[in-house]
């Protein structure tokens, strides 16, 4: 299903701006936020390896951005499943939480799973403070936006430093994984394969041939079948046949804010040999299910906390308070691409979707 026309994308240093007709990840200005560092950079062909793991079940959690009561659900979600699931933070799990304590609790948590750096955690664990964000805004989005997202993480990185230990963890986190799951091979990057802040998963370039061209050559050159990703905020799933085989690139878009219009949950992407009970959409790769699951956290709660770090009239109140009460401007149906489809099998498929306008 094509894309609408121009919908809001909306992720750490990234404002909602429409990005229909902007390139994925090639910045015009080099300016902070304006631009993806070169060492976030590599080949698709990086991830035709010897797989870092094996699992029979893969949570893949992008963007959790700092959500307590988010990250709790995920656990609760993965201890419910037959025999467990091995999680992998890929990314951006860092950003809302500027208080020592809710800073400190992240990052403990997660780093007792698998997790990969994504630009946030990059920048968090260096001392150069020249790329910003690290988010390589296009050239629609305006500089109030891109000032906004730069005083997000001047101020997150106040916290870090108080955590130098936290800070090296995050540094050394790889910026990609190849896992395995009944012998299908799996890539996990926070951006796409080719670059740690790539926008090639965008659901707005996956809604171009020479998006799906792009993506069937990433795929094809790091021999893998499934790349989870997240890093564009708005999720979107695309299932489609290469020279391999089917094959299917899944962006979770955020487990810690909503994702669709009119919702109140996070998304995860889940990779296993079982089926999921229930799911927002999926696919089926060979032996292998891949769904998008909903993360209901505890909104309340959630707000509460973000409000006391990020109070009206601050950048982070500004550019994304709309969104985590009332969603995107995005609809669950444009996630799906290809042979995705709301229903596995026989099986319905459950949206969980409400409005609030």
């Amino acid at each position: 299903m094509a894309a609408p026309a121009a919908v809001e994308e909306h992720r750490p240093g990234r404002p909602r701006v429409s990005r229909a007709a902007a390139d994925p990840d090639t910045p015009a200005v080099a300016e902070p936020g304006r631009y993806c560092p070169t060492h976030y950079r590599y080949a698709p062909s990086v991830l035709a390896r010897e797989p870092d793991l094996h699992a029979d079940t893969l949570f893949v959690i992008g963007g959790l951005y700092g959500n307590a009561p988010a990250l709790e659900r995920v656990l609760d979600l993965a201890n419910a499943e037959p025999g467990g699931a091995t999680l992998i933070f890929n990314g951006d799990f860092n950003w809302f939480n500027i208080d020592a304590e809710g800073f400190a609790a992240i990052n403990r948590a997660v780093m007792r799973h698998v997790a990969t750096r994504g630009n946030v955690e990059t920048e968090l664990g260096g001392d150069d403070a020249d790329a910003g964000c690290g988010c390589a805004y296009p050239e629609g989005v305006s500089n109030a936006e891109v000032e906004r997202s730069n005083a997000i993480i001047m101020r997150l990185r106040e916290t870090a430093h108080a955590f130098p230990t936290v800070r090296r963890e995050l540094g050394a986190l790889p910026m990609h994984l190849v896992a395995e799951v009944a012998g299908t091979r799996i890539g996990i990057v926070h951006g796409d394969a080719e670059s740690l802040a790539g926008w090639s998963y965008a659901q707005d370039a996956l809604a171009k041939p020479e998006g799906v061209q792009r993506m069937r050559s990433q795929i094809e050159a790091a021999q893998v079948r499934i790349i989870a990703s997240s890093h564009t905020c708005l999720p979107v799933g695309l299932a489609l046949e290469t020279a391999a085989g089917s094959a299917a690139v899944f962006n979770n878009g955020a487990a810690g804010m909503p994702n669709f219009l009119g919702t109140r949950y996070g998304v995860v992407t889940r990779i296993s040999t079982r089926a999921a009970q229930h799911a927002l959409y999926g696919t089926r790769i060979g032996a292998v299910h891949v769904e998008a699951l909903a993360v209901h956290y505890d909104h309340a709660r959630w707000i509460e906390a973000f409000l006391a770090n990020w109070p009206q009239g601050s950048p982070a109140h500004a550019s994304y308070f709309g969104r985590l009460t009332d969603g995107p401007s995005y609809d669950i149906r444009a996630a799906l691409r290809g042979s995705v489809s709301s229903s596995v099998g026989d099986r319905p498929i459950a949206h969980s979707v409400r409005s609030t306008r």
